[in-house]
């Protein structure tokens, strides 16, 4: 079984001792027996001065892009990382007065979009040339860390949903992609990380041996995080990616979707590991609140051909190629930027959108990022702290 670096942090508290010390945590910060770390500190007599909640709040009470204003009592002043502008995301400099050490300890799902590793990487360049360390309890990478998937990011499509010029599917743990950071930005940073015992690059989340904590509202359970890095591209779209229903990501469709029509569509395209059956949902709120849409059931059939961000692009290329007329690219505000159309955010370009709006087979587009996965699968092992 896996031992995360809370665990192992606990076992020599006193390595804490005389520290005014911060935490960036949410209710994924447990230990083994499932306690939370904060209250856990305080009874090592560790002193814990500010909590720092990212995106969803401590106990992701809060759906996606909604700032968090209030949270729980903990015995202990808490700091949300995520309001209701831009400048939110990053804690001010008087916040960081006073203390020596941040812990960062919150379980990641393995994609580009998932905007806590980003709130890591905007704490890490807001304590750069501080005499503040940052410390990272390092969890799995529930997705293994072995393969990386999709295009890197265009820092000009810089957003709270792409900080890091990584792939979608980067591979990394917490701990090795705020390695990775420090070096790209240069940053004058007292980084450390608390190394898990036991975890290897190919395990998936079933094999840590681990319970799954839901780490926001809409990532239930460690098949909706397998399939997230393609199925958030559906944010982008007129499309439901399964907010308010029971199975987010896993499920998608709309009113103008015929399930039968895309099923067979998908399974004649090249892809692996992966089952569509064709369904039909009632979401309780978000898109199409309260009316029956037709649509697809993701089935991951098997783990290690399946590429989820693959899997959404054809899923996006193949209703272009039927309902021409009714898909739609969004282009309201998304994570704090109004100018950029929210799929194009999350893809990290328009090159995406822009193959698939000119037509071209899903083979093609899938095809066009091959030399990021490639050049990034280069420079990834410099920043590895576990083996193969």
């Amino acid at each position: 079984m896996v031992i995360n670096g809370l665990d192992i942090l606990l076992r020599n508290p006193e390595m804490l001792k005389n520290r005014r010390v911060g935490l960036i945590a949410n209710q994924t910060s447990v230990s083994a027996t499932l306690d939370y770390s904060w209250t856990l500190l305080r009874r090592a007599d560790v002193g814990l001065a500010r909590i720092f909640s990212p995106e969803h709040g401590l106990f992701a009470v809060e759906q996606d892009q909604v700032a968090v204003t209030r949270q729980p009592d903990t015995g202990c002043q808490i700091v949300s990382l995520y309001g209701q502008s831009e400048q939110s995301l990053a804690p001010a400099r008087e916040l960081l007065e006073g203390l020596d050490l941040v812990l960062f300890d919150i379980q990641d799902v393995g994609s580009r979009y998932y905007t806590y590793l980003n709130t890591l990487a905007l704490f890490m360049e807001a304590a750069s040339g501080l005499d503040i360390e940052v410390m990272v309890l390092d969890r799995p990478n529930p997705l293994g860390g072995a393969t990386v998937e999709g295009p890197l990011l265009d820092p000009a499509f810089h957003s709270f949903v792409g900080v890091m010029p990584t792939p979608v599917r980067h591979g990394l743990t917490a701990g090795e992609i705020a390695h990775f950071w420090r070096d790209y930005k240069k940053l004058d940073l007292n980084l450390s990380v608390i190394a898990m015992q036991g975890w290897s690059r190919q395990m998936l989340f079933p094999d840590t041996g681990l319970p799954w904590v839901p780490p926001s509202p809409n990532m239930p359970s460690f098949e909706t995080a397998e399939v997230y890095p393609g199925m958030c591209l559906f944010e982008g779209l007129n499309v439901s990616e399964g907010r308010g229903a029971t199975t987010p990501f896993l499920l998608s469709g709309a009113p103008f979707v015929d399930p039968e029509a895309l099923a067979a569509r998908l399974a004649s395209m090249p892809l692996e590991g992966v089952a569509f059956r064709p369904t039909w949902f009632r979401p309780t709120f978000h898109k199409y609140a309260g009316k029956a849409i037709g649509g697809i059931y993701l089935h991951v059939t098997d783990h290690d051909r399946f590429r989820p961000f693959a899997t959404g692009v054809a899923m996006t290329c193949a209703l272009r190629e039927l309902w021409p007329e009714q898909l739609e690219f969004l282009e309201s505000e998304y994570e704090f930027r109004d100018d950029i159309p929210a799929f194009d955010l999350l893809a990290g370009s328009s090159a995406i959108r822009s193959m698939i709006l000119g037509s071209a087979p899903a083979e093609s587009v899938i095809a066009s990022w091959g030399k990021d996965e490639a050049a990034f699968a280069a420079i990834k092992p410099n920043f590895h702290l576990y083996n193969s």
